[in-house]
């Protein structure tokens, strides 16, 4: 798989997800095998004004390669200018979001609301593809409506516009992340245009994604919110579309998982912002083990590095004794 002349190692993606994939969820699925993880929705705007909180989401690291990073914003000039300094940056893909369906990004015309305006949406793509090197790729929704007509457009206008590959996640503006997505939209997108389709959608599970590439054709497939506390998901991924077998994920490496994403995470972002992320995020780890609900509870109290390697400690030594009294 090829997005440009970049050359992906396979077929799996790690979404772009506002406040959630910052640097260490990406290495924890590029230590997996991830073919090609994407940074935290970044403003346009923010970017060329030099903020410094949106600047610092540009942070990235040589294990993660290829990265790319997403921006969002409506007005043409800004978005090839903002696209310049994420190129000069070192990323080695420019991402365009056309899927946010949150108010406040709508609001500004930018995300989902370019959908409904195809001639401002091929300005944009034009702007930054002639101010740019780097490959660049877009996220779509199905539009704002179930029908998918309007991702048909945008898709056509993409193509021609130069960009070099096209996510579909074909859920309507109105519909969020409710819902069943429409995974037809992706096939019918994949046979209208030239340039690779990744799909993007209820993908849960290895078989997911096995299922999604046999049904639409598409050439990679997007996970998202499925690897949130499991990162195994794109080694099982491509153990599967390779007809290997894939070892089950044990608790000791479950555990040690745990442990690094507190440590990394606070080298990343420091002690006392790491540790409230820690919160609602170690939680997502204990998922279908015993007393997680428990787990979960203890760990919205973490205000420090020695609180939450402790509570992963004592969790740790609660479930392996339920185990072997099993």
């Amino acid at each position: 798989m090829k997005i440009g002349l970049l050359p992906l190692e396979n077929i799996t993606v790690f979404a772009p997800l506002a406040g959630i994939t910052n640097l260490p969820l990406r290495l924890m699925a590029k230590a997996e095998g991830c073919g090609l993880v994407c940074s935290e929705m970044i403003s346009a705007k923010g970017l060329i004004h030099n903020h410094e909180k949106t600047k610092a989401l540009l942070a990235s690291h040589p294990d993660e390669k290829p990265l790319s990073v997403q921006i969002f914003g409506a007005e043409p000039l800004v978005m090839a200018e903002a696209a310049k300094i994420v190129e000069a940056s070192g990323a080695d893909i420019l991402d365009i979001n056309f899927g946010c369906s949150v108010k406040k990004v709508i609001k500004t015309g930018s995300g989902v609301a370019l959908m409904k305006e195809p001639l401002l949406a091929g300005e944009m793509l034009k702007a930054v593809r002639k101010a740019i090197r780097i490959p660049l790729t877009i996220k779509i929704r199905s539009g704002w409506d179930p029908s998918g007509d309007q991702a048909l457009v945008i898709a056509k206008i993409a193509e021609e516009a130069g960009v070099d590959a096209i996510t579909v996640h074909p859920r309507s503006a109105k519909q969020g992340f409710s819902g069943h997505s429409d995974w037809t939209l992706i096939k019918r997108i994949r046979d209208l245009i030239k340039i690779p389709v990744i799909g993007n959608g209820d993908i849960l599970s290895a078989q997911d994604a096995l299922a999604m590439m046999e049904e639409t054709g598409c050439h990679a497939v997007m996970v998202g919110r499925a690897a949130f506390g499991n990162p195994w998901i794109f080694s099982e991924i491509i153990a599967l579309m390779e007809g290997r077998e894939n070892p089950a994920v044990g608790i000791q490496k479950r555990f040690d998982t745990m442990t690094h994403y507190l440590e990394a995470s606070i080298q990343h972002l420091g002690e006392k912002q790491a540790c409230y992320l820690m919160r609602s995020r170690l939680g997502w780890f204990a998922k279908g083990l015993p007393h997680s609900a428990k787990f979960r509870e203890a760990s919205k109290a973490i205000g420090s590095r020695t609180l939450g390697l402790q509570l992963i400690d004592e969790y740790r030594a609660m479930v392996e004794i339920e185990n072997q009294g099993v």
